[in-house]
């Protein structure tokens, strides 16, 4: 009787144990977006392009691949080509513009009864 109870123990041991193996999915190994002769900098403009998106805002970490480092070295080179107008702070040009039949009038209104 007891020498069934343990054989069940062992078993539920056992694949309680499983979930925890990695699987072995081959995958395809991206190349780093940084070589190592690159030099992150804030006059390196054709480096710092690639990773600020289309309306002007830092891409994530994750999304770029880079490593914690990098992705400081990237955030202070970007913030510094801002501050210097090398790049602008906002890219959405087409959300301010205005046309004649939207913009504000500028007169008071009077009610009419």
């Amino acid at each position: 009787m007891f020498g069934i109870r343990n054989k069940l123990k062992k078993q539920t041991m056992d694949k309680s144990k499983r979930p925890f193996l990695k699987s072995k999915r081959s995958f395809r190994r991206r190349l780093p977006p940084i070589q190592s002769g690159d030099r992150i900098d804030y006059r390196n403009m054709s480096l710092i392009s690639r990773f600020i998106s289309e309306q002007g805002k830092i891409l994530s970490r994750r999304v770029n691949r880079l490593t914690l480092k990098q992705q400081r070295l990237i955030t202070i080179a970007i913030k510094q080509a801002r501050i210097l107008s090398l790049l602008p702070f906002l890219n959405n040009e087409k959300q301010f513009e205005r046309t004649e039949s939207t913009a504000r009038t500028t007169g008071l209104r009077t009610r009419t009864k």
